[in-house]
């Protein structure tokens, strides 16, 4: 069995559910619990929800960081990352590095005592700020996917 086969088959199923995820929160939660007319609610239904996805993001990041890593070592293909034709890759690297920071950094120490303290005082605010947050993150990951299908398959949208 070719290990890089598994990586790659692991990668993908965890992006798929990584950012699937996040399309969900972004286009379908966070639109729903802005509708919810309770203050209280609304951050008790989006904490709840959120929790729960907080951990299978945590967990998919991780599987597409050491897969993707793991993929680059096995081809030592380390020299893409200087070559503008593999964008997708740092691309891939930049989105994987900011939700690994705000997963594991930012959301435990920062972000969740920041949301509930700005989402008690102002929550149409809050939740307004945070969708806008959430699309900007959803539409990087998904120019990021589409440029990494086609690039991987020798399609490169730079000469």
């Amino acid at each position: 069995m070719e290990y890089i086969t598994l990586a790659r088959v692991l990668h993908v199923l965890a992006v798929v559910l990584w950012i699937g995820g996040v399309a969900m929160v972004t286009t379908v939660l966070i639109p729903a619990i802005k509708k919810i007319k309770s203050k209280e609610d609304r951050i008790h239904t989006f904490e709840q929800i959120e929790g729960r996805f907080a951990l299978q993001a945590k967990i998919t990041t991780l599987i597409t960081g050491i897969t993707g890593f793991y993929m680059l070592y096995e081809m030592d293909a380390w020299s893409r990352y200087l070559d503008i034709r593999f964008w997708w890759i740092h691309a891939m690297t930049l989105v994987w590095i900011i939700f690994t920071v705000v997963l594991y950094i930012l959301e435990p120490l920062v972000l969740h005592r920041l949301f509930k303290k700005y989402a008690e005082e102002n929550p149409e605010k809050t939740f307004q700020f945070m969708h806008r947050a959430h699309w900007v993150l959803l539409i990087l990951s998904l120019i990021t996917i589409i440029g990494a299908v086609a690039g991987s398959h020798g399609w490169f949208f730079i000469k």
